[in-house]
């Protein structure tokens, strides 16, 4: 699962890139690796995971990862292969989710590909060019599909009327994720056509190091812009961000996010919102041997979630001993947590919980 970093040039994408991947500068558990030049492995920052570490003292501990795709400037006419245009809208289509970075600081050394400061036609300008694309994409399906449902083909003309009202929000610079899909079937056709505007999106405002904390009026613009999307929105000074990785010591960056105002990282909020966004949660194991974060799909069932350690466990799997997180911590053991009645037993149908606390038991 990867989010993808987008945004015109010279928004701040590579650099918070950068953030992201000198990350273990800022926390002391939080290292980063490139699988390839643009994409970083990130650790998903979790306190829960160092109060299991403090209670169990296991041997090692391996954290939750989130994909991070640093993909390079759109610029206007992308969708039509200007500035490499087909290169990053391909990069895009193979994320599960989108980080939209936009510009809201004024700074006259850094200049803006349009000339001036406004976020809210920038995002208009990244928004077209994703729709324009996924128009081209819905077109030629349309072309092929047409033929079949005047045959009266029934699977054709159900998708021939889902690509319809797709095509209409299209050319009304409406992204695709505002059509609802009215069936399963429908469900499963958006899946299949793969269109860039249906992922989610998270928007992240790079604001100056004076409005790390409550923004700006460039923040509150966006705000108002998305606030019928059903989209987060995060304020990030980039800047400030790329100077807390240059400190030394943990001391040193506490400090710095104290005279900031803030608590952590702006960093840190990004990566748990990526891997919010791409509909992940966590659960735990925990032994003397390795105290572990393993990623699943929120709505997970027990089996599956079992699967994501060895497909044996899937296959085999019997029964799951489940304690919640909270109780864990406020008894300390897993012996404690059994002599409070606390520890509860869990079949196939079990549907996960974020921080459960799980040990499974299988046969093969």
């Amino acid at each position: 699962m990867k989010a993808g970093i987008v945004g015109l040039p010279n928004v701040g994408k590579s650099t918070l890139f950068n953030c992201l991947s000198n990350a273990k500068a800022q926390s002391a558990n939080f290292p980063f690796c490139t699988i390839e030049p643009n994409i970083g492995v990130v650790n998903v920052p979790d306190p829960r995971i160092a109060r299991l570490e403090e209670l169990v003292k296991p041997e090692r501990v391996q954290m939750a990862t989130v994909d991070i795709v640093d993909i390079a400037g759109l610029v206007k006419g992308a969708s039509k292969g200007e500035g490499l245009g087909n290169q990053f809208l391909g990069n895009i289509r193979e994320c599960n989710a989108i980080i939209h970075v936009l510009r809201c600081f004024d700074n006259d050394n850094i200049v803006h590909v349009d000339g001036n400061v406004n976020p809210i036609r920038d995002k208009e300008t990244i928004d077209i060019e994703l729709q324009l694309k996924d128009l081209e994409t819905v077109e030629k399906r349309l072309e092929k599909v047409n033929r079949a449902a005047k045959t009266g083909n029934k699977e054709a003309q159900a998708e021939k009327a889902l690509l319809d009202r797709i095509k209409d929000a299209l050319l009304q610079a409406k992204s695709a994720r505002t059509v609802v899909p009215q069936s399963n079937e429908e469900e499963v056709l958006m899946e299949e056509f793969q269109l860039i505007t249906t992922k989610p999106v998270l928007y992240v405002c790079n604001v100056d190091e004076a409005s790390a904390v409550n923004g700006n009026k460039y923040v509150d613009q966006v705000r108002e812009l998305v606030k019928d999307e059903n989209a987060e929105v995060i304020v990030l000074s980039v800047g400030a961000e790329a100077d807390i990785t240059e400190l030394e010591s943990y001391e040193e960056r506490q400090v710095f996010l104290e005279d900031l105002g803030l608590t952590e990282p702006g960093s840190a909020v990004l990566i748990r919102a990526a891997y919010k966004l791409l509909n992940l949660q966590t659960y735990f194991t925990a032994g003397v041997k390795e105290v572990r974060a393993w990623t699943i799909n929120i709505g997970d069932t027990a089996p599956k979630a079992a699967g994501v350690i060895h497909t044996d466990f899937e296959k085999g799997f019997i029964r799951a001993e489940v304690i919640a997180y909270e109780d864990f911590s406020n008894y300390g053991s897993e012996s404690k947590v059994k002599e409070a009645g606390k520890l509860r037993v869990e079949g196939k149908e079990y549907i996960v919980k974020d921080g459960d606390v799980m040990h499974f038991r299988f046969n093969v």
